[in-house]
Order: C-alpha cells, then structure tokens, then sequence
C-alpha cells in the first residue's frame, strides 16, 4: 500500500485519481483549493482518503498547504496534478509552476513525484528572463507554464537521483478546464499519473519520463538541458524563498 498525495482532487483527473488508487487500496491524501470545496470529496473521506486545503494561487498558502503536507509524516508519492488552464490570467504561473516548486522544495522527499505537463509545452519558450512570477504582468502563456514545469519535472529527476520523477500529458479530456468539447478520451487521463505513483513495472522505476497514455514520449529538448534547469530553479528559489535542497 502507497500513500499517495493528489493535488485539485476534487473534481477531474485528480478525483478519477484518487477513486482508482483508493478502490486499489492505497491511502491517499485529497487536497482541494478550500475547506468549502472538500465537502465535494466526502464520500472519498468516508472511504478512509486524508484531507488538506491550501489555495495554490497564493504563495502564503501554498506554503502553508506545504506544512500541513508535512505535518502528515511521510508520503510514498506526490501527483501535482492541479492546473490553471488558457486563459487563467494571473494565477498560470502560481499554480502550474510556483505551487508544484514549492511543494517539492519545502516538504519532506516522497518516493515518487509525478507532474502534470501538456502536449502543448512543445510551443513554449525556453527562457525565464523577465518573467514576472507574480502573475501580475503577463509574461507568460499556458504552453510556457508546461515548459517550465515539465522542465522542473527533469531537474528533480537529475537533481535527485534516490526519487523518481516524471512528467504526465493526460491529454485534451472534458474536464473542468478541458471544457466539454476536449476530444481526448476521460476515462484514460488519470491513468498514467496513477500507474506512475504506485506501479513497480521496470518502466515506471526509471526516473525522468515524460509519458503519454502509459507511453514514453520526447519532450521539447530545453526541458532535459541543465543549464535551462539551472536558471529555473534559481528563479523559482528567490520569487518564493525556498531553495531546492
């Protein structure tokens, strides 16, 4: 059995997450924007699913969501799978990128970490000059913010030899932020995230993957460079004030 922590589980991938891996017999840990909003998870409380609430456009509270993760004691993985999507506006960085960096920077080292990243990322610019991390400047757009992340996913994996780190397109499904619309198949968009949290097949235990529906895929070359990693990590480290260690 994992303990496996779900970030923006209550509704979406996340909670399609958490059903699988709970119905499997793992012990996850539901996280939502607000205590309001994980009344819409009672019935996966009521199944045994621990429950945090820490609103990821904030710094503040993604720190603090971050000491209550630790005060849990120690987890086996980490999905980031809450996003911001196109057109979110001042919240795209805070939650696709800053949030993700400050959960992995600022609590206890899980087994696993697998991040959310998008097909999309593929069209973003490999450069953090000038980004305004605030949000309050647009300096950003949504494919930028799966670059970055999908580039931290990669310098965990090299940063962090002992956890295994990988990054996860779902795909373009009819969720809240895919919109009803999203021609990509639902019943498959958790499945990878999950299988990569718990699943001891020779695959998942190599670290540094970015995965599409259980396949291997090459993502844009900058996200694997070291130096690009590097000025990431810097940024990230003085806009929050958390080092990664």
């Amino acid at each position: 059995m994992a303990r496996v922590l779900i970030t923006g589980s209550a509704d979406g991938l996340g909670r399609h997450a958490a059903e699988s891996l709970l119905s499997d017999g793992h012990e996850i840990v539901l996280h939502a924007r607000s205590h309001e909003r994980l009344r819409e998870v009672a019935d996966l409380r009521d199944q045994g699913a621990y429950a945090v609430a820490g609103d990821l456009a904030d710094l503040r509270g993604t720190r603090a969501l971050a000491e209550q993760v630790n005060a849990l004691g120690h987890l086996d993985a980490v999905i980031h799978n809450a996003g911001a999507g196109i057109g979110s506006g001042s919240i795209l960085l805070a939650v696709n990128v800053v949030a993700p960096y400050v959960l992995t920077a600022a609590t206890e080292r899980p087994g696993r970490l697998i991040y959310l990243s998008s097909s999309m990322h593929r069209g973003g610019t490999p450069d953090v000059t000038g980004i305004d991390w605030t949000g309050a400047t647009p300096t950003v757009d949504y494919a930028d913010s799966k670059l970055l992340v999908t580039a931290l996913t990669m310098a965990i994996a090299r940063r962090w030899p002992d956890v295994l780190s990988h990054a996860v397109d779902p795909g373009w499904v009819p969720t809240r932020m895919g919109g009803p619309d999203a021609p990509d198949d639902l019943t498959l968009g958790h499945v990878t995230q999950a299988w990569l949290a718990v699943s001891n097949d020779e695959a998942a235990l190599v670290s540094g993957g970015y995965w599409h529906h259980q396949q291997q895929q090459d993502p844009h070359p900058a996200t694997r460079d070291p130096a690009f990693q590097g000025q990431l990590l810097e940024a990230l480290a003085k806009h929050t004030g958390i080092p990664l260690r």
